[in-house]
């Protein structure tokens, strides 16, 4: 591997464990998600902070499964805790924050440096994980200049084993035979989240990208629907705001018994579908979905009321730990 590779993680104490849960649960709670779900984060916190061994040991000796086996701990938190242990970070942490710096994630991959960070955010417009892995089997990423077959293969593989034993998801490679919500639950999400946005009726956070001055602009919607726990968001990533899409782009997170996943809901602009809301990667499943009222129009999507930030070519890369205070 190239001499840019990062070394693993110190794995964190079971006091820091503790301590990223109860964030989690706090902010749900000022954010508004449901009780039951807030309360399983905090007294998932209270086992971490209790718990006579270090977790790093039970994830060592027992696995993912040891972890789950601790009383108060499902399959859900037994899968953000190996994400921590084993990363050093938690996905749905930085986005209740509202900070997910595309370039520092990237260059947390070994063999990305933060040079080539850079350039396959700037190139490819990825910003996160799952995007990277996709351009990893899709041919993107080895299309990059200085980019080898090789080298695109071990990131895919590292790719596959960091996002696959992190959050109990299904790799790129096999992401079909994945059990997803289904699309007319996506798109009722979708929905929900664009007219509660429209009315001023959700939670705002600041997310520290594209947002210099710190304001609380993006609304967020936690919900839990037919055993999923659902997360919506209007899309904060470079794409977006450089095609003027914020408003329009709603991507959804997805979690059931520690099996997670996330999507991207847009308004179709061409063919068969133009004018509709489509689940991007299922549009065929989207053509047979008779939602009322489900489709959006791009000119009323660019004057909604929500207030978002001018596009900038150059992020604000800076990042802090302290949590967001929505609206």
């Amino acid at each position: 591997m190239p001499s840019s590779a990062t070394s693993p993680p110190e794995a964190p104490s079971n006091a820091r464990i503790a301590a990223a849960l109860e964030e989690v649960a706090m902010l749900l709670d000022t954010q508004g998600a449901d009780v039951f779900r807030v309360r399983a984060w905090r007294t998932g916190a209270d086992a971490v902070r209790t718990h006579p061994r270090p977790l790093t040991d039970v994830l060592a000796e027992h696995g993912q499964a040891g972890i789950d086996a601790i009383e108060h701990i499902g399959p859900s938190l037994a899968a953000a805790i190996t994400e921590l242990l084993r990363t050093g970070h938690l996905a749905t942490l930085d986005r209740l924050r509202g900070e997910v710096p595309a370039e520092r994630l990237l260059a947390s991959v070994p063999g990305i440096g933060a040079t080539l960070a850079r350039r396959i955010h700037a190139e490819l417009k990825i910003d996160t994980l799952e995007d990277l892995e996709a351009a990893a089997w899709d041919g993107r990423l080895q299309g990059l200049r200085g980019l080898g077959a090789r080298r695109v293969r071990a990131i895919r593989d590292l790719l596959e084993a960091r996002l696959a034993r992190g959050a109990g998801r299904v790799p790129a490679g096999r992401a079909r035979d994945a059990v997803q919500p289904a699309v007319n639950l996506l798109l009722e999400i979708d929905r929900m989240y664009r007219t509660r946005a429209r009315a001023g009726d959700l939670r705002m956070i600041a997310p520290r990208r594209f947002n210099p001055t710190r304001t609380a602009w993006l609304p967020i919607l936690h919900l839990d629907r037919d055993g999923w726990a659902f997360t919506a968001l209007y899309s904060n990533t470079a794409r977006a705001h450089e095609l003027g899409r914020t408003r329009d782009w709603v991507v959804i997170y997805w979690d059931r018994d520690g099996g997670q996943g996330q999507c991207t809901v847009t308004t179709e602009t061409r063919g068969p579908l133009a004018g509709k809301r489509v689940v991007r990667g299922r549009e065929a499943e989207c053509a047979g979905t008779t939602l009322p009222g489900d489709a959006i129009s791009l000119t009323r999507a660019s004057t909604t009321t929500v207030a978002t930030p001018t596009f900038l070519p150059q992020p604000d890369l800076r990042f802090g730990t302290q949590p967001l205070t929505p609206n």
